[in-house]
């Protein structure tokens, strides 16, 4: 059985279990059971002295268990090791197990970096797939924290991105390269390599066919004088919305050949979407791909919406070169295991 977990890492005080909390109420409202493994490296007391589970281990009891009307709870007079947490965990039913601290083992992780516990990233960490931070400008521009190139970075306010990115990721088996001892233990059935590591193409021959849509969306930012151009078709390579649009229809179709492994779908239907924002002098741009296939189409609306303000740029750039793309993002997805996902704007 596939085990989908994730670490939430970071030095004591840096802000871990707060993006733990803001995270669970949105996973749940989407659908997931989720559970949470905590690392503590003291001793702790659940069972207060004077209590009758206190009592009995006490006198001695290795195991006491105990069950209320509305939770249950497992008191063992021995450590237990993660992978037992996460299997009784897996047993239990939770579709996401999250794990905070635990920041030596080999599981994918979200590393937090906060101003109150400094921004670098112990070099001895394994398994890092993001970051977290509330000065993200800082981190990237200087360059200080010493992340590798390819990890994410969020904002760790931006919890509902987050959460959304962590659906998106175990749906794709993203963090599936990540693992625990024997590469099975990730769920490597569904990854991007196989047993020995070897790249491959997913197997989703016997997922079902069913209606999948996406929608992401992006923005490209230009100054007063170019807006003026492309909104008087005074562009000299011609109509910008009109090709923009082409060209993101162009590149939803031509996803499979830009992004390694990625299945060749047949789309049933693409639209793409361009809006003059006069109050930010820029393009707004949406695209929405459906298709009935066994694997979803969030790449396609992606890459359909980065090709639009790729385009967007290369028709204007003969009049203005600090022209900014920003805000690409997966808006909604239905259909597929997980179900659907709309961002929390």
């Amino acid at each position: 059985m596939k085990k989908n977990v994730l670490g939430i890492a970071g030095f004591s005080g840096s802000g871990k279990t707060t993006l733990i909390e803001k995270l669970i109420p949105i996973l749940k409202k989407d659908g997931f059971r989720v559970a949470v493994i905590k690392h503590d490296a003291h001793d702790f007391d659940m069972d207060r002295e004077g209590k009758d589970t206190y009592r009995f281990t006490a006198s001695g009891a290795d195991i006491v268990l105990i069950s209320g009307r509305s939770r249950s709870a497992l008191i063992s007079e021995r450590p237990c090791s993660l992978d037992e947490m996460i299997d009784d965990a897996d047993k239990k039913g939770a579709d996401i197990i999250i794990v905070e601290g635990y920041k030596h083992e080999d599981i994918p992780k979200i590393f937090v970096m906060t101003k109150r516990c400094g921004y670098s990233m112990p070099e001895d960490i394994g398994g890092c797939v993001a970051v977290a931070t509330d000065d993200i400008k800082r981190i990237v521009n200087t360059g200080e924290a010493g992340i590798d190139a390819g990890i994410d970075i969020w904002d760790i306010d931006d919890a509902s991105g987050i959460a959304g990115w962590i659906e998106e990721g175990f749906e794709t088996g993203r963090f599936n390269c990540i693992s625990r001892g024997e590469k099975t233990e990730m769920g490597m059935d569904f990854t991007h390599f196989d047993s020995e590591g070897n790249a491959r193409m997913v197997d989703v021959s016997d997922k079902d066919i069913s209606l999948r849509t996406a929608v992401a969306a992006g923005r490209v930012t230009v100054n007063h004088d170019t807006f003026e151009l492309i909104k008087s078709g005074g562009i000299k390579k011609g109509d910008v919305l009109t090709v923009a649009r082409i060209a993101g229809i162009m590149g939803a179709k031509r996803t499979p050949d830009l992004i390694p492994m990625c299945h060749p779908i047949i789309t049933d239907g693409t639209d793409v979407r361009l809006k003059l924002n006069d109050a930010e002098c820029c393009i707004d741009i949406e695209a929405e791909v459906k298709c009935k296939g066994r694997t979803g189409v969030e790449m396609e609306a992606i890459c359909a919406c980065s090709v639009a303000a790729m385009t967007v740029y290369d028709m204007c750039k003969s009049v203005q070169r600090d022209i900014l793309i920003s805000d690409i993002r997966l808006i909604s997805k239905t259909g597929g295991v997980h179900g659907d996902y709309r961002r929390e704007e």
